[in-house]
């Protein structure tokens, strides 16, 4: 039918530019609203996730196959983003496209990220203490707040330049899952197009600044209970779970995001589809 086919790539640089105004445009109000929003639906993703792959050392099922089902159930909060309409710090890195045009400014841009990405990290540590307060962790015999430690763990462990590549090809899957859903034309195309690229990201342990604002602060708090400390062997709170070490995970997780999203995938478009000679 007439209408209805998908946009090709270069119509889709189109979009991503004209959506990059827009999202600059926003007052500031509206944007930290639609970034809390965001930071709340990747923190639900992630506690989805957490939660299908709680039990999985005990598993007779591949280690990927489960990590998988992980990556098939947070890509949950991407689907939220993009059809539910919210701002999320690493799919706005995608504004690059907008400012290399120089249909946005450098400030513009800026403020864009700092405002969203101040929304997403009251969003994700909003989901935090409603998770803790619920006792969510405990479900299981103490198995969804025992993942939750053993994935803090893997990502608290990572190198800076670890962490940083990881962070890279991260949000290259993210943006790209963005990407493919602007030449979306219903609802069942968004879906579809954003689940394989996060899918991928969470089986293949690659690193997501907003997702870790949720999963670092949930494991610290669930350490503290005693069901979760019997269901993953633990005496008391391990020494490397702190806020410092948190820190040393999202400043490179944040920068691999940047350059993932911004250069490698918005910078790459826009030199192909939208660079004047």
């Amino acid at each position: 039918m007439e209408g209805i086919d998908a946009l090709v790539p270069p119509e889709m640089a189109k979009k991503a530019e004209d959506v990059g105004v827009k999202k600059a445009s926003l007052d500031a109000g509206r944007a930290v609203a639609l970034g809390v929003l965001a930071g709340t639906f990747i923190a639900l993703g992630a506690c989805f996730m957490t939660t299908v792959t709680a039990g999985a050392a005990q598993s007779s099922w591949p280690p990927g196959v489960v990590r998988l089902f992980g990556g098939v159930a947070f890509s949950l909060g991407l689907v939220l983003v993009v059809i539910g309409g919210a701002e999320l710090f690493t799919g706005n890195n995608l504004l690059t496209m907008a400012w290399a045009s120089r249909r946005i400014t450098t400030a513009s841009l800026a403020r864009n990220w700092a405002l969203v990405f101040l929304g997403n990290s009251v969003g994700a540590f909003g989901m935090v203490a409603l998770i803790v307060l619920s006792g969510q962790p405990k479900l299981l015999g103490g198995a969804v707040g025992a993942q939750a430690i053993a994935i803090a763990k893997l990502k608290m462990h990572e190198s800076f330049v670890e962490a940083f590549v990881l962070g890279v090809l991260c949000n290259v899957l993210v943006c790209l899952a963005v990407w493919m859903a602007f030449s979306a034309r219903t609802t069942v195309d968004r879906v579809v197009a954003v689940v394989p690229p996060i899918a991928a990201f969470v089986t293949t342990g690659f690193e997501h600044n907003v997702a870790n604002l949720y999963l670092l602060p949930v494991a610290l708090f669930a350490a503290h209970e005693p069901t979760v400390q019997q269901a993953a062997s633990l005496d008391g709170v391990p020494d490397w779970l702190t806020v410092g070490r948190m820190a040393m995970n999202l400043v490179p997780v944040t920068l691999g995001n940047m350059v993932g999203g911004g250069l490698l995938v918005g910078a790459t478009y826009w030199t192909i589809y939208l660079r004047r000679s």
